[in-house]
């Protein structure tokens, strides 16, 4: 007979990756008891199959591409990457698949581990199946969060599930890089699969079905990054689909709308998520499931004064970072409202409000050049309503960027609210814009005037001084 017991926790957290592990931080920290619940690996998606693995794989990728615009140093680092070595620091990052380092800092908070499948079963309560059949009854006496993530989707294509499609879980975890790569998308996962997969030495075969990549940047992000994977022998294909997949002798045969046939070794579908919910026994409380979960700006689940969803199950920013910033809106929303403290919800930036999520949202794609923004697009601000104004500077004219390697390439754009003189959004796309991209973020979510961004002094010579040449164009415009 299955053995059961039962458990009460002021928190009770679905889901042990980034976002799950800060909510229970601050809950922890705020005294509250919590026992968190996670059916694959301490540490989630991030850690194991996407952020980390794929960011170990491309850094050897762009530290290449950099050296290489270097005289001195360009002559050294012409062969190709040792992709053994590659695949190997990689496995390091994600500690070979193994969570005993992250399961020692949950223990190390006081938090509470279930390993197993969670349930809701009701309100306030949560059913945990463990791996040898146990069941656990969790109840929690202030607040649900869950933070199940999300997970690939693919295609509605016949046959799909005989192909073995890579999805970004395979592509970040592969063992071994295949001869020719077949990538079906155009956003984030797709690019940088496609740059990294190249540089390791596949031939990859880039299928985009709209326009151009990154369509949620300004386009100019897209065009750049398409015109290097281009440059660097890969086959990118716009306004083109998949209409069937098969695999014959080994091989992938793709045939697209235009009737191409593609052969490549193996196929990597990145065309979009969904969220983890189809499974979590959203139907005990009213919600349908499978569903994306909708939040209030202190992510509490609407018309539920005890359910938390954080991360990517809400649907507002599918980011990491941004999943973890949630989760400490989401820790101290809780903990007020368990101490009865009021929340400050009429504060758009206070300490219980996440607007960060519709204002501020930053993003880094770790393609060769990368790409950087935060805020809204000249498109986004315009639909808006915003009266706006866009200024664009050509990187590769500022000194330090030239410095950064011969034959830089890159744009810097910024989005000015003309009402109230402050920036909406800004994009950098070039070699090295990454780390650029929080000065920005600081000047979106900080509202800073243009006034005063004038007396930011960029220290020179570093590409930061694009700041000083934006502003140079918006006055003299």
């Amino acid at each position: 007979m299955t053995e059961t017991d039962s458990n009460a926790y002021d928190v009770v957290v679905l889901g042990a990756g980034p976002v799950g592990e800060n909510v229970a931080d601050r809950t922890r920290a705020a005294g509250l008891s919590t026992a968190v619940v996670e059916s694959e690996l301490v540490g989630g998606e991030c850690s194991y199959w996407a952020c980390m693995p794929s960011k170990a794989l491309l850094r050897p990728v762009i530290a290449q591409a950099d050296a290489r615009r270097l005289p001195g140093l360009s002559r050294s680092v012409q062969g190709p990457l040792d992709a053994a070595a590659v695949l190997a620091r990689r496995d390091e990052y994600t500690a070979h698949w193994q969570d005993d380092g992250q399961v020692q800092w949950l223990n190390g908070i006081g938090a509470d581990l279930y390993r197993g499948h969670g349930r809701l079963a009701g309100p306030r309560t949560v059913e945990v199946t463990g791996p040898d059949g146990a069941r656990h009854v969790l109840t929690a006496r202030h607040a649900v969060a869950v933070c199940t993530g999300s997970r690939a989707v693919l295609p509605d294509l016949p046959g799909l599930a005989d192909v073995k499609p890579w999805t970004s879980r395979e592509a970040t975890a592969a063992q071994a890089v295949p001869g020719r790569l077949i990538v079906v998308g155009g956003g984030v996962v797709a690019t940088e699969m496609a740059t990294a997969y190249q540089a390791l030495g596949s031939q990859v075969t880039l299928l985009v079905r709209g326009k151009g990549l990154l369509n949620r940047m300004e386009p100019f992000a897209g065009e750049l990054v398409a015109e290097a994977l281009t440059e660097s022998g890969a086959d990118v294909r716009t306004g083109t689909s998949v209409e069937s997949v098969t695999r014959e002798n080994g091989s992938v045969v793709a045939v697209t709308d235009h009737g191409d046939r593609i052969e490549a070794d193996e196929i990597l579908f990145a065309t979009g998520r969904a969220p983890r919910t189809d499974d979590l026994g959203l139907d005990t409380i009213g919600l349908e499931p499978g569903s994306w979960l909708e939040v209030d700006d202190s992510l509490r689940v609407t018309g539920n004064d005890w359910l938390y969803a954080v991360g990517d199950v809400n649907h507002r920013a599918l980011l990491t970072h941004q999943g973890k910033y949630q989760a400490r809106i989401a820790g101290a929303a809780i903990a007020a409202r368990a101490s009865g403290v009021p929340l400050l919800e009429s504060d758009p930036w206070g300490a219980h409000t996440a607007t960060a999520d519709h204002a501020a949202v930053p993003q880094v794609v770790f393609t060769d050049p990368e790409a950087a923004a935060v805020g809204l697009s000249l498109a986004e601000a315009e639909q808006a309503g915003h009266r706006v104004r866009a200024v664009d500077y050509d990187l590769a004219s500022v000194s330090g960027a030239s410095l950064y390697g011969d034959g830089y390439r890159g744009r810097a754009r910024m989005v000015v609210d003309l009402e109230r003189e402050i920036l909406l959004g800004v994009t950098f796309v070039g070699p090295g814009v990454g780390e650029l991209i929080h000065s920005a973020t600081i000047a979106v979510a900080g509202q800073v005037p243009i006034s005063r961004l004038w007396h930011a002094v960029p220290s020179y010579p570093t590409i930061s001084e694009v700041w000083l040449r934006l502003l140079e164009s918006y006055r003299d415009n």
